[in-house]
Parts: structure tokens; sequence; C-alpha cells
């Protein structure tokens, strides 16, 4: 692993910053409390997929360790992961998390996407 100002990066690992996603103030506390439920010290993966009803999707999930080719993006406690292929549809998305009954939940903000569907769990580009 090598060290970049306090983070330590596995060996084919990138360090991006919030250029590429960017976590609101909200979001980040509920990553870091989610992550301190987990029982390893983990990382956010956030990523794109095929599907959904606009074509393309978000993926959010823990993942234990980053894999060669990913971008690390650190906000605090909250260490977010970025595969090579989907940073180029992520990148300038903000993500937001609102505790509310109704529409809460994470929210992707993507200044790439075209259209996207009401729920806002799919795009298109």
């Amino acid at each position: 692993m090598r060290t970049t100002s306090d983070i330590e990066l596995p060996e084919g690992v990138r360090l991006g910053d919030d250029r590429l996603i960017n976590l609101t103030e909200p979001a980040c506390r509920k990553v870091e409390a989610l992550l301190e439920k987990e029982k390893e010290p983990s990382f956010l993966r956030v990523g794109i997929s095929g599907g959904g009803c606009n074509g393309l999707s978000y993926k959010m999930k823990f993942v234990p360790e980053a894999r060669k080719g990913d971008i690390l993006v650190p906000f605090g406690d909250a260490k977010v992961l970025v595969d090579s292929k989907s940073a180029l549809y992520l990148k300038g998305t903000h993500l937001d998390y609102s505790d509310a009954l109704i529409s809460g939940g994470f929210k992707f903000s993507n200044p790439n996407a075209t259209s996207s569907c009401s729920c806002g769990e799919s795009f298109s580009i």
C-alpha cells in the first residue's frame, strides 16, 4: 500500500476528489453511521449498471476492500469507491441523504443525466 495525505491506497487504486462524486454533509453522516454498524472496516462502493426504467441505474453497497482500477474518494470516515467505468457516468454527481418519511433516503443529482425516472434510481445519458 502507498500513503497519500494520510490515506493508504491499495496497489492499483487512485485517489479521487469531490469533483468525481460529492457527498453532502447529511449523506456523509449517514454513510459514517452505517459504516459503524459494519463488522469490519469497509468502503461504500457507488457504481452504475445497466437496467432500470431509463437504461442505467445507480448501485450502492458496502465492500470490505478496494479493487485494482478503483478510485477512492475520502469524506472523513466515509470512504467512497468508484470503478473507472462508472466514473465516466458519475463525474460531478452529488449524493444527498434525507431522513424524511416520504421521499427520504439517498438521492443522486447527476449533471450528466439527460433524463431520469421519477424515483431517481435510474437515468439515461
